[in-house]
């Protein structure tokens, strides 16, 4: 299976899979000084720094995080395992108190999280989830870091309890983030619209199947339907007739719909969250009011 048709559990799975080796560690599994230097020659086996050994078919960004002398973590290490990241900012390594002989990086811009691990680390190339989870808090804006650890929630990576042990070590002022996280987001884009609509003071449920119409990933004030479209996921002429038959059934029972963008919800967020205030407050008097007038008109007969 390649990589883009592994789910993110499988990817996570993989990368925090034995990858890593020290000397000792390969002589232990059977092989001997000769061996490993013929798995090294032949390609087997990469020699990336003194006592380090990789497998073959490892991420470049884990290389490089070894051979610095690190672990991969934070956005770098949620980026190889498929969990949402907002904006990545170059390579993230943490290095755990008193290494030492860092190599010089070989790409323009690295991070460095030098944080005590919150447990000994047992792989020699990932960090800690927990530890990971921390990291992307501090290196992210608030509603990135949000989407990120509903990422994480999402596809069962991270448990309630483990959420609230990353926080725990977070400092004081980062905690009310906690009460943001929502694994019920699918994507980066839906956490993003929630928090618009948790800003905008509105009443929304998420993930709501609607008889006729099928699941849509948000209705507001039980009229307005928000489905967070994005590349990935609908992509082709096909999906795209799926969802304008969606939007008609929806219609036909009442609903509006509306589809942002992603790269707008992401990229240009206050512009979105304007429009859906003002989609809110312009059309939905006129939904309350014709709903309540079909009520009374059903309760009269």
């Amino acid at each position: 299976m390649t990589e883009a048709n592994q789910t993110v559990p499988q990817r996570a799975a993989a990368a925090y899979s034995r990858l890593a080796f020290t000397r000792a560690d390969l002589l232990d599994q059977g092989l001997s000084r000769r061996g490993i230097t013929l798995a090294v020659q032949h390609g087997h086996l990469q020699h990336v720094r003194r006592d380090r050994y990789l497998l073959a078919a490892v991420d470049p960004d884990v290389v490089e995080a070894v051979r610095i002398g690190g672990r991969l973590t934070c956005l770098s290490l949620f980026a190889v395992m498929g969990v949402f990241v907002h904006r990545r900012r170059g390579l993230h390594v943490f290095v755990t108190r008193g290494s030492s002989r860092l190599r010089p990086p070989k790409v323009p811009q690295v991070t460095y999280h030098w944080n005590r691990s919150s447990a000994l680390p047992e792989l020699l190339h990932v960090a800690p989830l927990i530890d990971a989870a921390r990291h992307a808090v501090r290196c992210q804006e608030p509603r990135a870091a949000v989407a990120t650890l509903d990422s994480l929630v999402h596809h069962g990576l991270l448990t309630s309890s483990q959420l609230d042990e990353v926080f725990a070590g977070l400092p004081s002022r980062l905690r009310p983030t906690r009460t943001l996280v929502d694994g019920s987001a699918e994507s980066g884009p839906e956490t993003f619209v929630r928090l618009m609509l948790r800003t905008i003071g509105v009443r929304f449920e998420t993930q709501v199947f609607i008889p006729g119409v099928g699941r849509v990933d948000f209705v507001v004030e039980g009229w307005l339907i928000i489905e967070c479209d994005s590349k990935e996921f609908h992509e082709g002429w096909q999906k795209q007739q799926e969802d304008r038959r969606r939007d008609l059934a929806a219609a036909r029972r009442g609903y509006v719909t509306i589809r942002p963008l992603a790269t707008d919800a992401l990229g240009a967020w206050q512009a979105v969250q304007a429009a859906l205030r003002e989609v809110i407050e312009t059309l939905g008097p006129s939904f309350i009011g014709s709903r309540r007038a079909q009520f009374s008109k059903n309760s009269g007969r």
